[in-house]
Protein backbone atom coordinates (compact mmCIF):
# COMPACT_ATOMS: atom_id res chain seq x y z
CA UNK A 1 0.00 0.00 0.00
CA UNK A 2 2.81 2.39 0.92
CA UNK A 3 4.52 1.79 -2.67
CA UNK A 4 1.07 3.03 -3.91
CA UNK A 5 0.61 6.03 -1.77
CA UNK A 6 4.33 7.03 -2.96
CA UNK A 7 3.33 6.75 -6.67
CA UNK A 8 -0.01 9.18 -6.15
CA UNK A 9 2.20 11.51 -3.96
CA UNK A 10 4.70 11.79 -6.77
CA UNK A 11 2.11 12.34 -9.55
CA UNK A 12 0.21 14.85 -7.67
CA UNK A 13 3.83 16.75 -7.58
CA UNK A 14 4.59 15.92 -10.97
CA UNK A 15 7.69 14.39 -10.30
CA UNK A 16 8.67 10.25 -10.99
CA UNK A 17 11.42 8.88 -8.81
CA UNK A 18 13.13 5.51 -7.73
CA UNK A 19 15.60 4.56 -5.12
CA UNK A 20 17.25 0.69 -4.42
CA UNK A 21 19.36 -0.73 -1.52
CA UNK A 22 22.83 -2.02 -2.06
CA UNK A 23 25.56 -3.74 -0.44
CA UNK A 24 29.29 -4.08 -1.61
CA UNK A 25 31.47 -5.79 0.79
CA UNK A 26 35.18 -6.56 0.74
CA UNK A 27 38.83 -5.36 2.06
CA UNK A 28 40.90 -2.27 2.32
CA UNK A 29 44.18 -1.56 3.30
CA UNK A 30 45.46 1.47 5.22
CA UNK A 31 48.48 3.38 4.32
CA UNK A 32 51.42 2.70 6.52
CA UNK A 33 51.07 3.93 9.93
CA UNK A 34 47.75 5.04 9.96
CA UNK A 35 46.08 2.25 11.07
CA UNK A 36 46.60 -1.76 11.47
CA UNK A 37 48.16 -4.05 8.48
CA UNK A 38 46.98 -6.00 6.27
CA UNK A 39 43.07 -6.81 4.90
CA UNK A 40 40.54 -5.40 7.26
CA UNK A 41 36.78 -5.45 5.98
CA UNK A 42 35.36 -2.76 3.91
CA UNK A 43 31.35 -2.27 3.67
CA UNK A 44 28.97 0.08 2.14
CA UNK A 45 25.20 -0.23 2.78
CA UNK A 46 23.84 2.64 0.96
CA UNK A 47 20.49 3.53 -0.66
CA UNK A 48 20.55 5.55 -3.76
CA UNK A 49 17.99 6.79 -6.83
CA UNK A 50 17.01 10.01 -8.54
CA UNK A 51 14.37 12.21 -7.37
CA UNK A 52 13.14 12.87 -10.73
CA UNK A 53 13.43 10.80 -13.88
CA UNK A 54 12.71 13.31 -16.03
CA UNK A 55 15.88 15.19 -14.77
CA UNK A 56 17.96 11.95 -14.43
CA UNK A 57 17.67 11.25 -18.28
CA UNK A 58 18.01 14.64 -19.80
CA UNK A 59 21.89 14.64 -20.32
CA UNK A 60 21.35 18.50 -20.50
CA UNK A 61 20.55 18.51 -16.99
CA UNK A 62 23.58 18.88 -13.96
CA UNK A 63 21.22 15.43 -12.75
CA UNK A 64 21.64 13.24 -15.42
CA UNK A 65 22.67 9.65 -14.54
CA UNK A 66 23.49 11.48 -10.81
CA UNK A 67 21.92 10.24 -7.79
CA UNK A 68 22.06 11.06 -3.77
CA UNK A 69 23.36 8.68 -2.02
CA UNK A 70 22.97 7.84 1.89
CA UNK A 71 23.93 4.89 4.19
CA UNK A 72 26.59 3.47 6.24
CA UNK A 73 30.16 2.17 5.91
CA UNK A 74 32.28 -0.02 7.89
CA UNK A 75 36.06 0.26 7.91
CA UNK A 76 37.67 -2.47 9.34
CA UNK A 77 39.88 -1.21 12.19
CA UNK A 78 37.79 1.77 12.85
CA UNK A 79 34.18 1.35 13.23
CA UNK A 80 31.00 -0.18 11.91
CA UNK A 81 28.21 1.25 10.33
CA UNK A 82 29.44 5.06 10.20
CA UNK A 83 26.81 6.92 8.49
CA UNK A 84 27.85 8.32 5.34
CA UNK A 85 26.06 10.78 2.35
CA UNK A 86 26.79 11.48 -1.37
CA UNK A 87 26.04 10.80 -4.62
CA UNK A 88 26.03 7.87 -7.40
CA UNK A 89 27.42 8.48 -10.88
CA UNK A 90 26.26 6.69 -13.70
CA UNK A 91 29.66 7.76 -16.02
CA UNK A 92 28.23 5.28 -18.81
CA UNK A 93 28.65 7.24 -22.30
CA UNK A 94 31.53 9.61 -21.18
CA UNK A 95 34.10 7.56 -18.95
CA UNK A 96 32.33 3.98 -19.01
CA UNK A 97 32.20 4.12 -15.03
CA UNK A 98 30.40 4.08 -12.31
CA UNK A 99 31.49 6.50 -9.11
CA UNK A 100 30.60 6.35 -5.64
CA UNK A 101 32.08 9.51 -3.93
CA UNK A 102 30.67 10.26 -0.26
CA UNK A 103 31.94 11.82 3.00
CA UNK A 104 31.47 10.50 6.66
CA UNK A 105 32.97 11.64 9.78
CA UNK A 106 34.99 9.28 12.64
CA UNK A 107 36.70 10.86 15.19
CA UNK A 108 35.88 14.61 15.15
CA UNK A 109 38.02 14.12 11.46
CA UNK A 110 35.89 13.72 7.92
CA UNK A 111 36.62 11.73 5.14
CA UNK A 112 35.97 11.49 1.41
CA UNK A 113 35.62 8.07 -0.40
CA UNK A 114 35.55 7.76 -3.77
CA UNK A 115 35.22 3.94 -5.73
CA UNK A 116 34.84 3.32 -8.81
CA UNK A 117 33.56 0.22 -10.89
CA UNK A 118 35.51 0.78 -14.21
CA UNK A 119 35.40 -0.47 -17.80
CA UNK A 120 32.22 -0.60 -18.18
CA UNK A 121 31.34 -2.16 -21.46
CA UNK A 122 28.52 -4.59 -22.46
CA UNK A 123 31.35 -7.70 -22.76
CA UNK A 124 32.10 -7.39 -19.18
CA UNK A 125 29.25 -6.18 -16.89
CA UNK A 126 29.45 -9.32 -14.66
CA UNK A 127 32.87 -8.06 -13.70
CA UNK A 128 32.90 -4.13 -14.30
CA UNK A 129 29.41 -4.09 -12.70
CA UNK A 130 30.66 -6.03 -9.43
CA UNK A 131 34.12 -4.98 -8.82
CA UNK A 132 34.43 -1.05 -7.47
CA UNK A 133 38.24 0.26 -6.54
CA UNK A 134 37.94 2.78 -3.85
CA UNK A 135 40.13 5.38 -1.93
CA UNK A 136 40.01 6.88 1.21
CA UNK A 137 41.19 10.66 2.06
CA UNK A 138 41.50 13.04 4.67
CA UNK A 139 39.41 15.82 3.57
CA UNK A 140 41.44 18.80 5.30
CA UNK A 141 44.52 17.49 4.11
CA UNK A 142 43.26 15.46 1.16
CA UNK A 143 45.99 12.79 2.42
CA UNK A 144 45.42 8.85 1.22
CA UNK A 145 44.20 6.67 4.46
CA UNK A 146 43.10 3.79 2.25
CA UNK A 147 42.79 1.48 -0.51
CA UNK A 148 39.85 -0.72 -1.01
CA UNK A 149 38.25 -3.21 -3.37
CA UNK A 150 34.78 -4.10 -2.62
CA UNK A 151 32.27 -6.66 -4.56
CA UNK A 152 28.39 -6.27 -5.22
CA UNK A 153 27.99 -9.88 -4.76
CA UNK A 154 25.62 -11.97 -7.30
CA UNK A 155 23.87 -13.35 -3.97
CA UNK A 156 22.70 -10.10 -2.67
CA UNK A 157 21.32 -9.21 -6.31
CA UNK A 158 17.62 -10.45 -5.34
CA UNK A 159 17.75 -8.21 -2.25
CA UNK A 160 19.15 -5.08 -4.32
CA UNK A 161 16.12 -5.79 -7.13
CA UNK A 162 13.01 -6.05 -4.48
CA UNK A 163 14.58 -3.16 -2.50
CA UNK A 164 13.87 -0.52 -5.63
CA UNK A 165 10.79 1.44 -4.79
CA UNK A 166 9.19 4.75 -5.94
CA UNK A 167 10.82 7.44 -3.60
Amino acid sequence: MRRVRDLKKMIRDRRFGFATDEVMTGYHRFEPGLGPEGELPFELRVTWGPPNVLRWIDPADDEFMRHHLTGTVTVGGWGEHIPCEGTLELLYFTKHLIRYTFTFEYRGARYRYVGEKVNIKMWNLPVSHTTCFGRTTEVESGKLISTSVTHFRMRTLPAFVLSFRFA
